[in-house]
């Protein structure tokens, strides 16, 4: 029988504070935002961080709002708040479209749109619905804010261009007036790899 292997907790009660902790914590420091891909992850042994830093409670990063001429969407903000959102299906039923379809409703309701993005699993399905609409990430980091277009986001299955130290804190979407999207997922079953 494995022996679980150690990891230290630390939960964040804002966003300095989680900088803060992901500064100290080093590269060995994972973020844990719903956990539906960490959690197994670390079961398995293919991640193994020394510290833990729960983001759960920011509830600041937890929005699906218009902004002038963008669709912004915090890294906290679960699959079904994208999924019932009637800002994000007016402008972009694709997000609809590929919701409807990731896993099933434990992850939707639990999973957030962030955790998604940065565990960069290759079989999820809305980071290339971000990518078609020409998503921008916002990333924030010891030496101030950045932006990076979501096409540009990750590096290669379970890579991201997110640092060690680093937050990513929402996906700003441009809106456009006369655009039309739509998402058909192919080939395998829901929920499965």
């Amino acid at each position: 029988m494995q022996v679980p292997s150690h990891v230290e907790y630390e939960r964040a009660t804002s966003v300095e504070h989680a900088m803060d902790l992901l500064a100290r914590s080093g590269p060995d420091a994972r973020v844990l935002a719903g956990g539906h891909s960490l959690i197994p992850m670390m079961k398995l042994r293919l991640a193994q961080p020394e510290v833990l830093v729960d983001i759960n409670s920011l509830t600041d990063l937890s929005y699906i709002r218009s902004e002038g001429a963008e669709l912004c969407i915090g890294a906290l903000a679960r699959h079904a708040e994208l999924l019932a959102s009637e800002a994000a299906a007016t402008h972009f039923p694709i997000f609809r479209d590929a919701e409807r379809v990731i896993a099933d409703p434990v992850v939707r309701n639990w999973g957030t749109i962030g955790g998604s993005l940065c565990q960069a699993d290759p079989s999820e399905d809305l980071s290339a619905a971000f990518g078609a609409v020409s998503a921008i990430a916002v990333i924030r980091g010891v030496d101030g804010v950045r932006t990076v277009p979501v096409r540009e986001f990750h590096l290669g299955p379970y890579e991201t261009v997110v640092g060690p130290g680093e937050l990513l804190l929402e996906v700003r979407v441009p809106i456009r007036s006369a655009a039309g999207s739509a998402s058909a997922k192919v080939g395998g079953r829901l929920g499965g790899w």
